[in-house]
C-alpha cells in the first residue's frame, strides 16, 4: 500500500468520488490463516457512518446515520480512510431523495468490494439508545498479562462441553496502514469445552500490539477458539470504537445467521 494515499495527509473531496475508495483483497490476510475458498464461517461487517450528509435539491444539507453491511464472503474489504473520503464527498452532492443516495452507495461500494452491500439511512435525531454486550464480561479475571504480541498459545480449555456467552471491551490492535490504535468490544458465543477464562483475557490483550484490519482480528480469533479450544459451534462479534466518525462491526459465525443489532457504550 506504500504507493497509495492511504496513511498519508490527505485532501477532502466534497464532490462525489467513487474512485476515492480502495478495495482490500480478503485473499491475501485469509492466506496466513489458512483460510481457503470454503470458509468456517459465514458472516458480515457492520459499518455506522455517523457523519452522513448531503444536499438536496434546493441546496439545503440532509443529516443521517448510514448503516452499512459487506457479506463476509466478498473478494474485497473496504479499507477505512478511503471509505471516509468517499463519504465526505458526498458533503456538497445534490440528490433528489435519500432514496437516491442509498442506491448511489450500493452501486459504488458494491463495485468495490464485488459483492452487494446492504444499505439504510436512518434520519439525523432518531438515533437509538445504548446496549450492552449478552454474557459474562472477562475482564476482571485474576490473571497477570504480559505478553502485547499475538499469541494463541495463551487460550486453554477442557472439561465437559458448555454453551456460553463472554465479552471483553479491552480489544485493541493496530491499523496496518496508519498504526494508529483501534479499539473495541468483543463477544465469543460458543459451544465446547470450557474456555478458560483468564487465558481467554490473555490472549485478547495480545492483540495489543498486532496490526491487522478489524475484519481480519475476528477471523483470527475465529480460526484460533476452533483450532486450539476445540470449539465446535462459535460465534465471534466486536464492536470498534468509531474513528472519523465511522465504525467498523465485523460479524463471524458457524451457527448464527444475524448479528445483534446493537450501539455500545463507547460508540
Amino acid at each position: 500500500m506504500k504507493d497509495t494515499l492511504l496513511g498519508r495527509s490527505s485532501d477532502y473531496p466534497d464532490t462525489l468520488t467513487a474512485e476515492l475508495l480502495y478495495p482490500v483483497a480478503r485473499a491475501d490476510g485469509r492466506a496466513a490463516l489458512k483460510l481457503g475458498d470454503a470458509l468456517p464461517f459465514t458472516g458480515v461487517d457492520l459499518w455506522t457512518a455517523w457523519e452522513m450528509s448531503w444536499l438536496d435539491t434546493a441546496g439545503r444539507p440532509v443529516v443521517a446515520v448510514l448503516s452499512l453491511a459487506v457479506p463476509a464472503d466478498s473478494p474485497a474489504l473496504i479499507e477505512s480512510k478511503s471509505l471516509k473520503l468517499y463519504l465526505n464527498s458526498y458533503a456538497m452532492s445534490r440528490f433528489a431523495s435519500a432514496d437516491e443516495v442509498a442506491n448511489r452507495l450500493r452501486e459504488d461500494l458494491g463495485q468495490c468490494v464485488q459483492s452487494t452491500v446492504q444499505v439504510q439511512l436512518q434520519p439525523g435525531g432518531a438515533t437509538a439508545g445504548f446496549s450492552e454486550l449478552p454474557g459474562i464480561c472477562i475482564d476482571r479475571e485474576d490473571v497477570v498479562c504480559n505478553r502485547y504480541e499475538l499469541d494463541a498459545t495463551l487460550l486453554r480449555s477442557g472439561g465437559a462441553t458448555v454453551r456460553e456467552t463472554l465479552h471483553s471491551h479491552v480489544l485493541r490492535s493496530l491499523c496496518p496502514v496508519t498504526g494508529q490504535p483501534d479499539t473495541g468490544s468483543v463477544m465469543i458465543r460458543y459451544r465446547g469445552p470450557r474456555i478458560d477464562r483468564g487465558a481467554l483475557l490473555a490472549y485478547i490483550v495480545s492483540f495489543r500490539r498486532h496490526s491487522d484490519f478489524h475484519e481480519l482480528c475476528v477471523e483470527r480469533i475465529f480460526s484460533d477458539l476452533q483450532s486450539r479450544c476445540a470449539a465446535e459451534e462459535l460465534t465471534v462479534y466486536a464492536r470498534y470504537n468509531r474513528r472519523g466518525g465511522i465504525d467498523i462491526n465485523p460479524f463471524r459465525s458457524n451457527v448464527d445467521s444475524d448479528a445483534p443489532d446493537l450501539r455500545l457504550w463507547r460508540q
